[in-house]
């Protein structure tokens, strides 16, 4: 920026809009600290997008901490998104799609400050996808942008194998996902002053695997100075799934797995792919094709996150439990019905058709002892199906109870605020057809369209995002959620101080979220927890 300022007689803006108007007077052109960009205009925000926030990882890159981009000469084109990160289809077969050279970023930015320093926050989104699928441009945020005075950026990183490989010869499990997210910061605290946003007042926001990453860098030393709040949707540091819950074959769901596990599963696929008893392994493995990589597999084995490394030290939710992690305030929440979208996808091959398969899967998932109950708690006359009662049962245990203990670890140290996203009339953007028996409602990530644009909205659901944009952009400029004639939002602590959000003119209310969804019994299962609220 310095370097441009003294290269020119005129004031910076006035350069800017002359660049501009050289481009055609919708294409604004701003001066990054790696080069010049060429965004869209599209009235009231701008885009930029496809913006390299580190080299490409690329041949002796590949699983390589990630570097700064190289600088570029003249204008960079950004007016359409780069190449998502290779990845399988996250529904259906096929093969795999996208580039190792993904290391972008798209910037969203109200139009009156493109190319000028200001005050708006910036609100940094890690998208989900369970660390093996999705990309950062799925995501458009300009209601974020516009109505919340915002400056936002979604952010594109490693994925599945090339993410969360580990090996001896690495010296471990790296993490290269979460380095490539904290190398998108710094980029954001050199840049988004350009973009009109104030660079020090950064917010993290994500949903499932995008929540998991920022529960991650709450409790990373090498996040420290890197974001002021934090929002954390569907995916809190204690988030997990029972054995056998949703097949008789799978076990529990961990999203963070011990370095020395990864780097034991990496030891045995380089075997497998041929590369295990050559000298230098991490050469034999990067003269294979991406292809040959993303597999199944390969993916699947390598979708956890590790700690007991430097990046992490700690297994996030022991660290939140210890008290070690950044003094931000935190946002966060979970959607009433999360599971009902995993369980759906499962009863074609495993159906709950009766309360005795109810019985059988509390049984198999929790042994017969607990099971009694959690069918006492949640006895399957009470649903309209047996699959919705094993959902809920799913929901409460494995997101809803898990947030709010984690909840009160954070409320201990920072100002910490809770939600229940409960629209169970939410639309299906998924792309997945209705399941018999068992209707979405308000199930995992449906509360994304009332955020970004997504899917059509009714008009109170459009009321409701109203309120939920306001809520999350004032969070991101003061730390305290709220919205223009919404109700107010508790801190989290108390009995009652969890915020449902619904459309309606009654829709968003206080409740006992612990009481309703049975957090006593949960927690039950996990000794020494902190159970305020």
């Amino acid at each position: 920026m310095r370097e441009f300022r003294r290269r020119c007689v005129l004031p910076l803006p006035v350069v800017l809009l002359l660049v501009a108007g050289a481009a055609g007077p919708t294409r604004p052109v701003v001066d990054t600290d790696a080069g010049r960009v060429r965004g869209r205009a599209h009235g009231a925000y701008s885009t930029f997008e496809g913006v390299p926030y580190a080299a490409p990882p690329v041949g002796a890159r590949r699983w390589r901490l990630p570097e700064p981009a190289p600088r570029w000469k003249g204008v960079r084109e950004a007016g359409a998104p780069g190449a998502h990160c290779v990845q399988l289809p996250a529904i259906g077969p096929g093969g795999p799609s996208g580039s190792e050279d993904c290391l972008h970023l798209n910037v969203t930015a109200p139009s009156g400050g493109v190319g000028r320093s200001g005050a708006r926050p910036v609100m940094v989104w890690f998208h989900g996808g369970g660390f093996v699928n999705g990309w950062g441009d799925q995501y458009r945020p300009e209601r974020l942008a516009v109505e919340g005075d915002a400056v936002v950026v979604t952010v594109n990183y490693r994925l599945g194998v090339f993410g969360l490989f580990g090996h001896p010869e690495l010296g471990g499990a790296p993490d290269f996902a979460l380095a490539d997210q904290q190398a998108a910061l710094r980029w954001v605290r050199a840049n988004a002053g350009r973009f009109g946003a104030d660079p020090h007042d950064v917010t993290v926001f994500g949903e499932s695997a995008g929540a998991l990453s920022v529960c991650a860098h709450l409790t990373s030393p090498a996040s420290a100075g890197l974001f002021r709040r934090a929002i954390v949707q569907s995916g809190s540091c204690s988030t997990t799934m029972p054995p056998r819950s949703l097949l008789p074959g799978r076990g529990a769901y961990e999203p963070f797995a011990p370095e020395s596990r990864t780097v034991a599963e990496g030891v045995a696929a380089a075997a497998r792919l041929g590369c295990g008893d050559t000298a230098g392994v991490l050469d034999c493995l990067r003269r294979l094709d991406a292809g040959t990589l993303a597999t199944p597999e390969l993916t699947q084995t390598f979708s956890a996150v590790s700690y007991g490394n430097a990046l992490l030290p700690l297994e996030p939710r022991r660290a939140l439990e210890a008290g070690r992690f950044h003094r931000v305030p935190v946002m966060q929440g979970t959607t009433r019905d999360e599971m009902r979208i995993f369980v759906g996808q499962t009863l074609a091959q495993e159906p709950i058709g009766d309360g005795a398969a109810y019985r059988a899967r509390l049984e198999r998932s929790f042994g017969a002892d607990t099971a009694r109950a959690v069918e006492a708690a949640y006895p399957v006359s009470r649903y309209p199906t047996p699959a919705a009662a094993w959902a809920a049962v799913l929901s409460d245990a494995s997101f809803t109870c898990p947030t709010l203990r984690d909840s009160g670890a954070l409320a201990r140290h920072v100002p910490t605020y809770d939600y229940l996203f409960s629209d169970g009339d939410a639309p299906n953007f998924t792309g997945l057809p209705p399941v018999p028996g068992l209707p979405y409602g308000a199930s995992h990530g449906f509360e994304l369209p009332y955020l970004f644009t997504l899917a059509p909205l009714t008009d109170p659901q459009r009321g409701l995002a109203d309120r939920m944009i306001g809520y999350w952009t004032r969070f991101a400029r003061t730390g305290v959620p709220g919205a223009a004639g919404a109700p107010d939002w508790p801190r989290y602590g108390a009995p009652g101080s969890v915020l449902s959000l619904a459309p309606g003119p009654d829709g968003i209310r206080t409740l006992d979220a612990r009481a309703a969804h049975h957090c006593a019994l949960w927690d039950a299962r996990w000794p020494g927890v902190t159970t305020a609220g």
